[in-house]
């Protein structure tokens, strides 16, 4: 399938102030479009950065409440972490994948294998604050599309993203962490190349592409958690992003 025959346009929405805890994003990004003299579009798909409706949610954690338990101790010994982060990243996670010096994977509640359960003190609200990733980030993703067109008569797709890094390769990617209103995984199987095969494993994970390519305007400096990604020919679909995580039974790194 062609997903953007015509090209692709990728537009940042700067003008998003800092966000706090009970801010509503859409108006955030509502307003940042109007004072921008952007409009969205049907059939656009809205990226919005993990951390911003994180904070809006008040997914935030002030460490100095933090005492650890002997796990968290013992953990942060192990990845010479702060221990207080370690038992934060621990009560976010149902198991731990990986841990040696400067190195935390795990599984998270949701299912995502990432470093530090997504727990993240940059750009947070201040000095030992940690920012978590949001408790149902396909929940966040609906509720914006819903409150968008509930404004706006326009109902884009939605994508929260968060940057991820990657077994085999160097560097990270953004990809999605929820998703709505379209179907995340482009599944070509059963269809023919164009030399006439039978394609018998090409997956495309659409969600994450596109929120890679929002990442190049978006950054991770610069006060742009938004952006608008137009010119995609997406399926139609309220299924969340949960068919983005592969089964532990084929996870090699599981």
């Amino acid at each position: 399938m062609s997903l953007a025959p015509k090209g692709l346009n990728v537009r940042p929405i700067t003008g998003i102030p800092a966000v706090q805890p009970g801010d509503d994003v859409a108006e955030l990004v509502l307003s940042a479009l109007l004072a921008s003299g952007e409009t969205l579009q049907q059939g656009d798909v809205l990226v919005v950065a993990q951390k911003v409706v994180s904070k809006a949610e008040g997914a935030i954690v002030d460490l100095n409440t933090i005492t650890p338990d002997d796990a968290a101790l013992k953990m942060a010994e192990t990845v010479q972490k702060d221990p207080r982060i370690v038992h934060v990243i621990l009560g976010e996670s149902v198991r731990v994948i990986r841990s040696v010096p400067g190195v935390l994977i795990t599984e998270t509640h949701h299912g995502f294998v990432c470093a530090n359960a997504g727990v993240d003190t940059s750009n947070s609200l201040g000095n030992g604050m940690a920012i978590l990733l949001p408790r149902d980030p396909d929940r966040s993703a609906r509720d914006l599309q819903k409150h968008i067109a509930k404004k706006t008569g326009v109902s884009p797709s939605v994508i929260i993203s968060d940057t991820f890094n990657r077994p085999w390769r160097e560097g990270s990617t953004n990809v999605a962490i929820g998703t709505s209103g379209f179907v995340p995984l482009d599944d070509a199987r059963g269809e023919t190349d164009d030399s006439g095969e039978v394609l018998r494993a090409t997956l495309v994970s659409v969600a994450d592409e596109v929120a890679s390519a929002a990442q190049l305007v978006m950054g991770e400096t610069g006060g742009v958690p938004a952006a608008i990604v137009r010119g995609l020919k997406l399926s139609a679909s309220n299924e969340g992003s949960k068919s983005l995580l592969r089964d532990p039974e084929r996870d090699l790194f599981r």
